[in-house]
């Protein structure tokens, strides 16, 4: 089965919306597993983090800012963190080179971290930060990585979002140098996020590497973090004082991580692969006018995976299938 496309359906997983971590952990011993999670100390990450290593695991956490990282983590057994800024190629080189040489397999890899409708930024050599952080940086990890994601068989999980909803990828200009709009960069990044599990899962399943991309649900954590409360007051999600308005429009961190722990461990998906989840399921397609579930056909385009695949190995300078 592991040479054949995934419908992109439910299947009937049993978990909804509203499950935990905790609960989709329920029975699955992960004693003797090894787990790295990009942006593992806030957030949905560090819920995720902190849910893995209950069920055992032990988690490699890689984080910009090291200090918060372990205050954070702080008391969780089976944590170990290192420095990595995804927003810095040569810092991500480096990280996977310090894991690599440790000798370790991953069982699970998880690209949680992220950056959400920040102002203009650039990164790098001048790359448009959302597209460099959330979706460039992980795949340079990942390829770099592949020396210890092959050989366990690991699960890799790239966290995207319905805001990929906002729009295809903007192939004649990925980076925005002209026209910048925060939201709509946003989308183009998680619709990178959603194309790259598609062409890693393709490249690596007859290797016994399966990818999933995925939709957290919507969690105010620090993600919002480049957004002005008058935004968020504007948008309905809170009023003035900071309250939760529409409380059945959002998750708890703890559920908001159910989604890609679940996509990292359940048996559910054994020989499965490529697709997109949401409410700890496989998303079905969106129809042209939802706004708000499903997946877009553009995230799940076979042709458009592959183009992407081929852009971001030119970008980074790196591709663990190169011939």
């Amino acid at each position: 089965m592991s040479g054949n496309t995934t419908p992109q359906h439910r299947i009937g997983s049993g978990f909804g919306a509203r499950s935990t971590a905790d609960d989709v952990l329920a029975g699955i011993d992960l004693t003797g597993r090894l787990a790295m999670v990009t942006g593992g100390y806030s957030g949905i990450g560090a819920e995720t983090t902190r849910a893995l290593t209950k069920a055992g695991a032990r988690v490699v956490v890689p984080a910009r800012r090291v200090g918060a990282a372990q205050e954070n983590l702080a008391g969780l057994d089976g944590v170990e963190v290192d420095e990595l800024d995804l927003g810095d190629l040569d810092s991500v080189r480096a990280f996977a080179e310090r894991f690599v040489a440790s000798g370790r397999a991953l069982d699970i890899l998880i690209d949680s971290a992220g950056i959400m409708a920040c102002p203009e930024t650039r990164v790098g050599p001048g790359w448009e930060a959302q597209f460099a952080t959330n979706h460039l940086g992980h795949f340079a990890l990942v390829n770099h990585l592949w020396p210890a994601i092959e050989p366990g068989g690991a699960r890799v999980v790239s966290v995207s979002s319905t805001g990929h909803h906002a729009g295809p990828m903007r192939w004649d200009d990925v980076h925005w140098r002209h026209g910048y709009d925060k939201w709509e960069a946003y989308g183009q990044a998680k619709t990178a996020n959603a194309l790259f599990a598609v062409q890693l899962d393709r490249l690596g399943r007859e290797r016994g590497v399966r990818a999933f991309s995925l939709h957290p649900g919507g969690i105010l954590t620090p993600l919002q973090r480049h957004l002005p409360k008058q935004e968020m007051v504007d948008r309905g999600w809170i009023d003035g004082d900071g309250n939760l308005l529409h409380p059945e429009w959002f998750k708890t961190p703890q559920q908001g991580a159910a989604t890609q722990v679940w996509a990292a461990t359940s048996p559910q998906l054994n020989g499965l692969g490529g697709v997109y989840l949401e409410d700890c399921d496989i998303a079905e397609p969106a129809s042209e006018d939802d706004s708000r579930s499903g997946v877009k056909a553009w995230a799940t385009d076979p042709e458009q995976a592959a183009r992407l695949w081929t852009l971001s190995a030119e970008l980074t300078g790196v591709d663990a299938f190169a011939a």
